[in-house]
């Protein structure tokens, strides 16, 4: 079956942006701070992805009601206004996570570091107690449950916006319980009862692109064309959450960088994440330390990667993703504010 995506090219901000919104020469994304003047066009036929680049004077009545998705504003997520973008920490509660395992196991260093994060600048704290690094082995709800709850319950009473980082219906429902206003769901609702637990709640929800389970996911993955295979995925997953009354508004998507790709899926899924915003929810974003920094530049590990860590958020940014997941939140704000202020004019 032959398939089409749209991605926003020609990218513009700020006052530029809407000029030419105003005079007919752009397209909004996502509102009209910022726009496109252009769309490549992939075709997907016989397994083969063609792609075409046309201005928007160019486009035909058919491909402009095929990327009417992308124009509009995208309501709060999760309370928050995503008409910039947010920073969502993490906060890692594990003895074993790829970049800072151990460093916050403890209920008490953990929280510390949350209130950290929030004084740094993050909007959202995502608490997470398995790792999903490649190769990592599962973790036992019950576990995971006795890492994250007291943290997600002292942070939540303390104010802070706490998304629970799990793929486990039971972690997810206690985590709610104890505060939690957003699901960061890995592996976009794998656990069959993981969409009762959040179409129960009042909770918004992060849907997650991942192919198969963290031990073998880098274990020779493999797509037709992997953002367009990702978009077709994460549409089925919004699809089926909207069959169970769980609103767009508290849906956001995550293409999964590092999940089940190499290095040149990663590299295409950046270049055509404002394709993402054809699902009509917020774009989350998180490559902060993953592998493909280092491999796109001389192997560095996690601890040297800051610097591409922000280039990348950058890149995100500029194609309008909405919350950004990092683990260097003043580091990330800070050149979210400069690249605001360039961009303004």
């Amino acid at each position: 079956m032959n398939r089409i995506y749209f991605t926003p090219r020609g990218l513009c901000q700020g006052a530029s942006a809407q000029s030419l919104i105003a005079r007919g020469e752009a397209f909004a994304l996502c509102g009209v701070e910022r726009g496109f003047t252009a769309v490549e066009i992939t075709r997907i036929e016989d397994s083969t992805p063609r792609h075409e680049i046309r201005v928007i004077a160019t486009l035909n009545h058919e491909h402009t009601l095929a990327i009417t998705a992308l124009t509009p504003y995208r309501p709060p997520f999760a309370s928050l206004e995503v008409a910039r973008p947010l920073i969502m920490g993490i906060l890692n509660v594990t003895p074993d996570s790829f970049s800072d395992g151990g460093k916050f196991s403890s209920s008490a260093s953990a929280i510390d570091h949350g209130l950290k994060l929030i004084e740094a600048g993050a909007h959202i704290i995502d608490v997470g107690g398995e790792s999903t690094r490649p190769g990592a082995a599962p973790v036992d709800p019950e576990e995971e449950k006795r890492r994250v709850i007291p943290v997600v319950r002292a942070l939540a009473e303390k104010g802070a916006i706490v998304s629970i980082d799990t793929r486990h219906a039971t972690v997810m429902a206690e985590a709610i319980s104890a505060g939690a206003k957003i699901v960061n769901d890995i592996s976009a609702l794998a656990d069959p009862a993981a969409l009762s637990v959040i179409a129960k709640s009042k909770a918004s929800l992060i849907l997650m692109h991942m192919q198969g389970e963290p031990g073998t996911m880098q274990k020779d993955p493999s797509y037709v064309w992997a953002p367009g295979d990702i978009f077709d995925f994460l549409k089925g997953k919004i699809d089926s959450c909207r069959a169970k009354g769980i609103g767009l508004e508290r849906l956001s998507i995550d293409p999964g960088i590092g999940f089940g790709k190499t290095e040149a899926h990663n590299a295409a899924i950046i270049d055509h994440l404002a394709m993402f915003h054809g699902l009509g929810v917020p774009v989350t974003f998180g490559a902060s330390r993953k592998s493909i920094i280092g491999k796109l530049n001389r192997g560095e590990g996690p601890a040297a990667r800051l610097p591409g860590s922000i280039a990348v958020a950058i890149a995100a940014a500029e194609r309008g993703t909405h919350i950004l997941r990092v683990h260097d939140v003043a580091e990330t704000k800070q050149a979210l504010a400069v690249w605001a202020r360039l961009s303004a004019s």
